[in-house]
């Protein structure tokens, strides 16, 4: 089959000037997670005029939304929207981009809904930089039905690659409690926790060179006292955990706290660990719809290259744990920029940025339609994503 319709071209064609001034205006307007309360709405009101039964807020979401476009019996598709950006940075992330190529497939598709069967499901995730909406909608089973979950992630450099691989991600705080006594008259009556504070990170930075390759243990002290007369008697370190596995999380987390452990040993401290927010997973990559990703780009004739190892986490992770998943990066503009830096922000609103959005838009709504109307590609994508998450468990 032709990998892009020419009447499904020409609908995200149609609807390309509408994703344009909706990215424009996030990019304007931006709202870090959480408090994306402008962004959702505008975005629920045009998925509403083009037809979609949408339920806003999402419950539990304040800022997410469910919208269903009802074609009758058959498969069902997710297409994933992101659109929260970064305190201080604005959209220095692209969603502003990338959340309106979302948008943009799923408007071209209402447009043709007449050559569609099933269902096509446009999920608003808020607080993508933070806690990420997609890790509790997975684990309440949003996804569990869905033939296929679609997103793009926007990239720089002039090179697009078919998925983006991600670490699993635990973020987590260590509080650690001691006896607070003057630093000269009296110390040797306190403890101090701040120094078991420090002890603790220099435990973890000895037991690196014992690390397995892609586990990544990143930590800040986030209270360490008040007067330097008086030895802490409170100290709070946040922790990142990552690795490239869910299943290799608890594994790590375990040296972690043993590391805490032997710190206040020393100290005659104490500590308590509390998890900041729910796991961020590894992605479960799928072979073949990586591989139609890229007959899509060469479609469009846009320079690809293979996945990056990964070097991020996001909860499009967790979704992929539930259905078959796909987050290709896209290039947004042809000079490189690093993700998160203003240079990156500011390249959302080049001409580049709004050409991609009309690419990106074409390989969602593209990817979507095979989904439902090819039995073979969808069955063929199903096998291959069972193989490839069964794997994560042997692991």
């Amino acid at each position: 089959m032709e990998y892009i319709p020419d009447f499904l071209s020409e609908a995200v064609e149609r609807r390309h000037p509408t994703a344009v001034a909706l990215s424009d205006d996030l990019y304007a307007h931006p709202e870090p997670a959480g408090q994306e309360v402008r962004s959702s709405q505008q975005i629920v009101e045009l998925l509403r005029q083009a037809g979609y039964q949408v339920e806003y807020p999402c419950p539990g979401y304040p800022t997410g939304f469910r919208a269903v476009l009802d074609n009758g019996p058959g498969p069902s598709v997710a297409i994933l929207t992101e659109y929260d950006s970064l305190p201080g940075l604005g959209h220095a992330c692209g969603h502003n981009v990338h959340g309106s190529m979302s948008v943009l497939a799923a408007m071209a598709l209402a447009d043709v809904r007449q050559s569609l069967p099933g269902r096509i499901h446009v999920f608003g995730t808020p607080a993508e930089e933070e806690w990420g909406a997609k890790v509790g909608m997975s684990a309440q089973g949003f996804f569990d039905d869905m033939a296929a979950a679609l997103t793009i992630h926007s990239w720089s450099g002039g090179v697009s690659t078919p998925d983006m691989d991600v670490l699993s991600l635990r973020c987590c705080t260590a509080q650690f409690s001691g006896l607070s006594a003057h630093t000269v008259a009296a110390p040797w009556t306190g403890h101090n926790a701040l120094t078991a504070a420090r002890k603790f990170l220099d435990l973890i930075d000895a037991r690196r060179e014992c690390f397995p390759p892609h586990v990544y243990v990143n930590g800040v002290i986030l209270d360490g006292g008040t007067c330097p007369n008086i030895l802490p008697d409170k100290a709070t370190v946040r922790l990142e955990l990552r690795t490239d596995s869910r299943e290799t999380l608890d594994p790590i987390d375990q040296i972690v706290r043993k590391c805490a452990q032997g710190a206040c040993i020393a100290m005659d401290c104490q500590v308590s660990f509390t998890t900041q927010y729910e796991d961020f997973y590894d992605m479960v990559r799928v072979p073949v719809l990586e591989d139609a990703v890229c007959s899509l780009y060469d479609a469009l004739a846009l320079p690809r290259g293979p996945v990056l190892p990964p070097s991020v986490s996001s909860d499009v992770g967790n979704v992929s744990y539930r259905c078959p998943t796909i987050q290709p990066l896209l290039s947004i503009c042809t000079t490189a920029h690093p993700l998160h830096t203003q240079q990156f922000r500011e390249g959302t609103i080049l001409p580049e940025a709004h050409t991609a959005i009309c690419q990106g838009g074409k390989m969602i709504a593209a990817l979507a339609y095979r989904v439902l109307t090819d039995a073979a590609f969808r069955q063929a994508a199903a096998d291959s994503w069972r193989s490839a998450r069964e794997s994560k468990f042997r692991l």
